[in-house]
C-alpha cells in the first residue's frame, strides 16, 4: 500500500475518487448515507481550498482504498463552527478532523491509528492549535438498521486520547438509504488537547 500526505490543492486530482469512497463507506451504519456525487465534490473542495488542510490518502496500486482528512476549523463552513462559537471556544485554535474512510478489506491493519497520528502531527506542526476535534453521528442503540455485530468506535477514540463533549452538538442533514427526503441527524463532538 502507498500512503500519501496531500496538502491543500494537492487533493484536487483525487476529489472524484474521494467522493466515491465517501459515498461507498458512508452507506454503512451508522451513517446510512444515500450519497450524492456533486455534493461530495463541493464538500471536498473546502479541503482543497484550505492551504493548511491534510488528506492522508491510501492507495493499493492505483486504487484509492482509504483516506482521512483534516483542516483548521476556521476554514470549515459556519455549520461546523457554530457549536464551538456558541460554547465560547476559539475557532482559530481548533484543528478539525473530517473523516476516516477505509474499504472493509483494509480495516484492522493499523491504518485508523495512522490516520489519527498523521493528522495530529500535522496540527502540531502548524503550531497554532490547542485542540483537535471531530464529530460523530448519534444513532439510537435500538436503530432498526444497526447490525447485530456493530461495534461503536468510542473506545478506539478514547484510546487515542479523545474525550466526548456532548455539550458540543449539532445536526446535519442527509438522506438515509431508506428515506425519500433529507432529515436531521444529531451529531456530537470529540476533542483532544494537543497544545504543549
Amino acid at each position: 500500500m502507498d500512503i500519501r500526505l496531500l496538502r491543500g490543492a494537492e487533493i484536487v486530482p483525487h476529489i472524484a475518487d474521494l467522493a466515491r469512497l465517501r459515498i461507498t463507506v458512508f452507506r454503512e451504519f451508522p451513517y446510512l448515507y444515500d450519497g450524492d456525487f456533486e455534493y461530495e465534490a463541493r464538500y471536498l473542495d473546502t479541503y482543497a481550498r484550505s492551504a493548511d488542510s491534510l488528506c492522508v490518502l491510501v492507495l493499493d496500486e492505483a486504487r484509492v482504498v482509504g483516506a482521512s482528512t483534516a483542516l483548521p476549523l476556521a476554514d470549515e463552513t459556519v455549520e461546523f463552527q457554530r457549536p464551538f462559537v456558541a460554547a465560547g471556544w476559539e475557532v482559530a485554535k481548533i484543528f478539525y478532523f473530517g473523516e476516516s474512510l477505509l474499504l472493509p478489506a483494509y480495516r484492522g491493519l493499523g491504518l485508523g491509528v495512522r490516520f489519527f497520528a498523521e493528522r495530529e502531527a500535522h496540527a502540531r506542526a502548524l503550531g497554532r492549535f490547542s485542540h483537535c476535534a471531530f464529530c460523530a453521528v448519534q444513532r439510537p442503540a435500538d436503530h432498526p438498521r444497526r447490525p447485530a455485530d456493530y461495534q461503536p468506535l468510542n473506545d478506539f477514540w478514547a484510546r487515542r486520547g479523545y474525550r466526548h463533549h456532548p455539550e458540543l452538538h449539532t445536526e446535519y442533514h442527509w438522506r438515509d438509504l431508506d428515506e425519500q427526503e433529507e432529515s436531521a441527524k444529531p451529531m456530537s463532538f470529540w476533542l483532544k488537547e494537543i497544545a504543549a
